[in-house]
């Protein structure tokens, strides 16, 4: 399996042939350059409606008919657009011919970006051939963190550290320790201004906990 760094919080996975991405915010996003034309999409992940995350996931899912899974009242939003869906709560599981994935609590907000209201914000975690990746979506540090650990036990962690509208470095480098992952990669970053962050300074910080911190430039892929 394969991790993809779109950029900001964009991820795409290939897993056997078939691409699975996570909050594809692409065609605005300055610093992004992926193809999705080229990749047999089979699911896309929104963590919360915010521009920034839903980002081309409509226009994705009507060009390759992948399925949107996400939040319910932010699935029935996609919905309305024509394109198929998988509403689902938080704490739930959906199943996928690829693997699995958990919907949990985030410490955020959730709007799409014409202001309709899109349910709780999520993290995710995703569980393929018994890898478990857990994407935070848009987070503060939280004890929940400590649960997802015990309960889900994650291997690796893409955790925001741009702060103004999620933790930052010092926050996420105590979240690695609390979800007692291996590796940790830091998203939600330098995108624009208000959420510059240095990711060195992020990196020696969660080494500090004896936990990897890979820096990913947007089109980096790493083999989980």
């Amino acid at each position: 399996m394969n991790l993809e760094y779109i950029a900001h919080s964009a991820f795409a996975l290939d897993i056997s042939g078939k691409t699975v991405l996570i909050d594809p915010f692409i065609t605005q996003n300055p610093l992004a350059n992926y193809d999705w034309k080229n990749c047999k999409i089979s699911d896309i992940l929104v963590t919360h409606g915010h521009g920034d995350h839903l980002g081309n996931a409509i226009e994705i899912a009507k060009d390759s008919k992948a399925v949107i899974s996400a939040v319910f009242e932010l699935a029935n939003y996609c919905s309305r657009f024509g394109v198929k869906t998988n509403g689902v709560g938080l704490g739930a599981k959906i199943n996928y011919d690829w693997g699995s994935a958990w919907f949990v609590p985030a410490s955020h907000s959730s709007s799409t970006p014409d202001g309709v209201y899109a349910g709780c914000p999520a993290g995710i975690i995703l569980n393929v051939n018994g890898t478990k990746i857990y994407h935070a979506g848009d987070t503060s540090l939280s004890s929940e963190m400590s649960l997802i650990k015990e309960v889900y036990k994650p291997q690796v962690a893409l955790l925001p550290i741009g702060g103004q509208y999620t933790m930052g470095v010092d926050e996420a480098a105590i979240a690695c320790k609390l979800l007692g992952v291996e590796k940790v990669v830091p998203m939600h970053y330098n995108t624009f201004p208000a959420i510059s962050a240095d990711a060195k300074v992020f990196k020696y910080k969660a080494e500090t906990y004896g936990i990897e911190a890979v820096i990913m430039n947007p089109g980096d892929k790493i083999v989980l």
